[in-house]
């Protein structure tokens, strides 16, 4: 699934098979990559393939499957890490959040930016809104491509689910209001690109998600 003049590369990486995006308009040699979990020279192979620069590496969260190849992109490419204000600690200590045995280890890295919901960010030729969709963590944003309708959800919205909300800093009522915020915000034929499982659109969860129940209506 693809948005006319957008261009995609979803590459599903690490233990818990965690999507990690590569992102750029149709035609421009520069990109975005949005959550780099893990196996850096996989998720940078796109971008030698194609001849692209990286501009940016946007996080929607930091629990460790989405920023574990954060570090050696970051040095390979000299893009800045745009992060979540509040979860910055976490990247700057990621083994410290590991919950579980088993995972890692992955290199920390200190974020150049930091963002909170209600930027736009005009990278790579590209203009991002950030939105706070807390829930699943608490300083997760969501990035919306509304030229294109597009969004990257990272664990909020998944196809079929939504994101847990059983690890520290998650809370139901929380993302319930997250996902509201989603499906309020975007028309149905919006494309989701989550942060596991395949990518749908706002639509088709409306229609089959159990989760989304009641919302939009």
């Amino acid at each position: 699934m693809s948005d006319p003049g957008l261009e995609v590369v979803g590459t599903t990486v690490g233990q818990v098979a965690e999507n990690s995006f590569t992102v750029w308009k149709e035609g421009s040699d520069r990109a975005v990559m949005i959550d780099p979990g893990d196996e850096s020279d996989r998720l940078m192979a796109p971008l030698a393939e194609r001849g692209l620069t990286l501009d940016a590496i946007l996080l929607t969260h930091c629990h460790f499957d989405h920023i574990g190849a954060v570090a050696p992109i970051a040095r390979a490419t000299g893009a800045p890490v745009y992060c979540p204000e509040i979860e910055v600690g976490v990247l700057a200590d990621i083994m410290s959040y590991v919950p579980w045995p088993g995972f890692g280890p992955f290199e920390s890295w200190e974020a150049e930016e930091t963002v909170t919901g209600g930027e736009k960010l005009e990278l790579a030729g590209l203009e991002f809104d950030v939105i706070h969709t807390p829930g699943h963590s608490p300083g997760h944003v969501t990035y919306s491509l509304p030229e294109f309708g597009a969004v990257f959800s990272g664990d909020v919205l998944f196809q079929g689910s939504v994101g847990r909300v059983d690890l520290p800093g998650g809370d139901w009522e929380t993302l319930l209001g997250s996902l509201k915020l989603l499906v309020e915000s975007h028309p149905p034929e919006t494309t989701v690109y989550p942060g596991h499982m395949g990518v749908t659109t706002i639509g088709a969860e409306l229609a089959g998600n159990p989760f989304l129940a009641g919302i939009g209506t």
